[in-house]
């Protein structure tokens, strides 16, 4: 077809109606990427080299900078990389982290699983794959567990997944008696200790186990972690442990007897459960300040049947513990109080915790906890 003939049938054209129609093939995209992947594959027209380890893959830049801000920069700046035909980034990718990353940008699809998922995350954000690293985070996600928190809120952290870190953290608050026992958590940085011991949303039946979790975390590097000490005992409630406990053990630590304002730390705590227990005023001191998930709801009586039993009412297992025996069954009576301490004495109940006692004679009870809690189970009681 010459130019002539071209221009020959535009001026025919535009003597009548213009008749238009948008030609649009959905599939296009997905065949000119297979179309790359099997060029690449064949080692046709790439024009750089990757080497990550052992292994090496050709590339063409092109595509590389068109999914990847990472490779745009380094492929349209004045460097030398911009001209360089071959880029190695040694050890710091494994080889077949950088084949998934590849074979996402040659086909727009990836497997992501349990093996793979925090390593192409972080390959992901190293090489600002921006969709998978957040692809690996959605994963991650759904895949939190007690067991895998600590680490999900380090790599969280290091990477900036907001909902991933927001997530890890609650259920690091929430389950502390299981991470407080593992190696990851005696690894954490000292920043990130201080953070979780201090929260008032730390879930714990008994202050012992947050005082000895700080004590464990100095003891296991002790030469570079001594000089924390201090800082780690003003996370801990210290006058909310047993007096014995915080005489006995706290007071006659050996660390804590070494450092003076460790030292001092205890005895200001000591001061304070003494005015607790001799009901010396007000106590105002942050190590005597219950967490304010510290509280525990108890059930006594009911309508329809004898009670003989006080029940703890679980609202994670959306259930009902009996947890001790009353003296003489009771029927139809009811009272409320907040804070009772003989009942948590005569239960054995951790000091730590605010009790709530509801006595239940009406239904209204039974809906207010079915709305507010989503306990269904409680029916059976009232």
């Amino acid at each position: 077809m010459s130019v002539s003939m071209h221009e020959n049938r535009k001026s025919r054209a535009s003597t009548g109606s213009i008749n238009i129609y948008l030609f649009h093939k959905s599939s296009y995209a997905d065949s000119v990427l297979t179309h790359l992947n099997l060029l690449r594959q064949q080692r046709l027209f790439t024009d750089v080299l990757l080497h990550a380890g052992n292994r090496s893959f050709p590339c063409h830049r092109a595509v590389l900078a068109a999914c990847s801000r990472y490779f745009e920069a380094m492929f349209s700046g004045g460097l030398k990389e911009s001209q360089a035909s071959e880029v190695n980034f040694h050890n710091s990718i494994h080889p077949e982290v950088l084949e998934l990353l590849l074979d996402y940008a040659y086909s727009s699809r990836v497997i992501i699983n349990e093996e793979n998922a925090e390593s192409l995350l972080e390959a992901g954000d190293m090489l600002e794959f921006q969709d998978i690293r957040d692809a690996c985070a959605e994963f991650l996600e759904k895949n939190l567990h007690p067991t895998n928190c600590l680490g999900m809120l380090l790599l969280s952290d290091a990477h900036q997944c907001t909902k991933l870190y927001e997530l890890s953290w609650r259920m690091c608050l929430s389950n502390f008696q299981t991470i407080s026992k593992s190696e990851d958590f005696l690894q954490l940085p000292k920043d990130m200790v201080v953070q979780l011991l201090s929260s008032e949303e730390l879930e714990t039946e008994d202050e012992r186990l947050v005082y000895e979790s700080a004590i464990n975390w100095v003891n296991y590097d002790l030469n570079k972690r001594h000089c924390h000490l201090s800082e780690l005992l003003q996370t801990v409630r210290l006058a909310l442990l047993p007096a014995i406990y915080l005489m006995e053990n706290v007071a006659m630590e050996e660390l804590i007897a070494k450092q003076r304002k460790s030292k001092d730390i205890v005895e200001e705590a000591i001061r304070c459960k003494l005015k607790i227990l001799q009901n010396d005023g007000v106590v105002t001191s942050l190590c005597a300040r219950p967490r304010k998930t510290g509280h525990a709801l108890f059930l006594l009586g009911g309508q329809t049947f004898m009670c003989d039993k006080l029940y703890l009412v679980d609202q994670k297992a959306k259930e009902i513990i009996p947890k001790a025996d009353i003296p003489s069954p009771r029927k139809e009576f009811s009272a409320c109080a907040i804070g009772c301490k003989g009942i948590c004495q005569h239960m054995e109940t951790p000091p730590l915790i605010t009790v709530c006692v509801a006595v239940a004679a009406s239904q209204g009870l039974h809906h207010y906890f079915e709305k507010k809690l989503g306990i269904s189970a409680i029916e059976k009681w009232f």
